[in-house]
């Protein structure tokens, strides 16, 4: 029970951040859909750094442990189109759409409608595509810093630092 109090803060917090961060915006969506606004990307790769940071930190004290899935090329690129023609179709991802509902933008929930049914029919199909599709490409379970041989705090500070120089030039872009 207290796991789920924790995820229902935190699922509060994360809300409460995107209506701040104005990334519920439809405008904004759209914008970065086009490639014209960065606003939700600067938000969301804030969002992983600081996660990054968090997650590591977390598994280093010994307060946590990392379960890596495999990763496995077929249900990614499947799954990232069908999350890029939601989005684009739909104007919200899934965490914005039910940010938009709370902001009382009811054209949002055709998307949760929409996620609920898709769901039910990833779980009908389920076995086929374990059979198939979750087969193509697997690689394991790999992280950047198993690939490169280092310590993954080697690679968070280049990350970071990589980040920032990117904020820096969106900002004067304009984006």
């Amino acid at each position: 029970m207290k796991m789920l109090a924790y995820g229902l803060v935190t699922g509060f917090l994360f809300g409460f951040l995107l209506q701040k961060g104005r990334v519920l915006r439809y405008d904004k969506q759209l914008g970065a859909l086009r490639l014209l606004d960065m606003t939700i990307v600067k938000f969301m790769l804030s969002s992983v750094m600081v996660g990054m940071v968090g997650v590591y930190l977390l598994q280093d004290l010994g307060l946590a442990t990392l379960s890596i899935k495999s990763t496995v090329l077929g249900p990614v690129i499947i799954g990232a189109l069908l999350f890029g023609l939601g989005w684009g179709l739909l104007g919200y991802c899934p965490g914005t759409s039910m940010g938009a509902v709370g902001e009382g933008r009811w054209d949002a929930l055709w998307g949760i409608l929409g996620m609920i049914v898709g769901a039910a029919l990833f779980a009908e199909a389920f076995p086929f595509l374990q059979a198939t599709i979750y087969n193509w490409g697997d690689l394991g379970r790999i992280t950047v810093p198993q690939i490169l041989g280092v310590n993954h705090w080697f690679i968070i500070p280049l990350f970071i630092v990589g980040a920032i120089f990117l904020f820096r030039w969106l900002e004067k872009k304009g984006l």
